[in-house]
């Protein structure tokens, strides 16, 4: 198993990076072996084809990272330190946010709907093996992508591509007319430039798609970690509502799975032009 698969960009143009940590979809056996649960409830918390959408991207002049194993066994989007002592031995009780509280660690505890992935807990070496193995490659790769990106670009742009559940936005009052299809997660300004952010919601809008923003989701550990504006680096958290594409009960593409996939395509290539627009480099300079 690999921590990651990097896909370069052809001829490198654009300052944009395209991440998806979630849409890896190979279970390693021992670890089906030890779930409570089947194959297809433990792919609920995948992020599923998302990283089909970024195909395309390195031909557009932008590179693509993507998590090696599946989120319900090393979650990339968390911090090392988001150990569950729910769930792993000799872990300390001590304060926890309320992503650890929930099961949704670095090691995650419960798939979605709250459904436990273990019958028991599972030893610290255990834990400490996979972020070993895979999280700290991960990570060590897009730091690396992001420092070559502002040093050739002056600025680092990465899309962190996720897709949420239909029902993610279901009750919110907010959102009382038509949910939105995209909700994209900037930590309300702190992970990336108001114009940049504004780019990409116009992006989405013009390809037909409601956008909120920060709303439900307003970035996770990534776009805290990666988004540093007055550096030049800047992170915006994609969450596609993944019904537009998949049968979320089976974890199948839907019959709209390939217009939508075109759509997307699009999406990304001009996603990609965000990176090269140079009028917009000089303007966020003089901010």
């Amino acid at each position: 198993m690999n921590a990651f698969d990097f896909f370069p960009a052809r001829i490198a143009t654009s300052a944009v990076v395209f991440a998806s940590p979630h849409s890896g979809r190979f279970y390693p056996p021992e670890f089906l072996k030890a779930s409570a649960l089947d194959e297809t409830a433990l792919r609920s918390s995948e992020d599923a084809y998302v990283d089909l959408f970024l195909q395309d991207a390195p031909e557009h002049g932008a590179p693509v990272l993507l998590g090696g194993v599946p989120r319900a066994y090393v979650d990339y989007n968390r911090a090392a330190t988001e150990l569950d002592p729910a769930l792993i031995a000799d872990v300390p009780k001590a304060t926890l946010n309320p992503r650890v509280m929930s099961g949704l660690g670095v090691i995650p505890r419960v798939v979605a709907g709250s459904r436990a992935i273990y019958a028991g807990k599972i030893t610290r070496t255990e834990a400490d093996t996979r972020l070993m193995r895979f999280w700290h490659p991960y990570h060590d790769q897009l730091a690396s992508v992001m420092d070559q990106q502002r040093r050739q670009f002056g600025r680092a742009i990465l899309f962190d591509m996720h897709s949420m559940p239909r029902d993610a936005t279901g009750h919110d009052r907010r959102f009382a007319g038509r949910r939105p299809d995209i909700v994209l997660g900037d930590r309300f300004g702190a992970a990336c430039s108001g114009p940049i952010s504004d780019a990409v919601e116009a992006v989405f809008s013009a390809a037909g798609f409601c956008v909120a923003r920060n709303a439900p989701f307003a970035g996770a550990y990534i776009t805290q970690r990666y988004g540093s504006p007055s550096t030049g680096q800047h992170v915006v958290q994609v969450e596609i509502d993944r019904s537009l594409y998949l049968d979320e009960r089976t974890v199948t593409p839907n019959r709209d799975f390939d217009r939508f996939a075109k759509v997307m395509r699009r999406v990304v290539k001009e996603l990609a032009d965000i990176g090269r627009d140079t009028t917009q480099t000089i303007a966020l300079a003089a901010e």
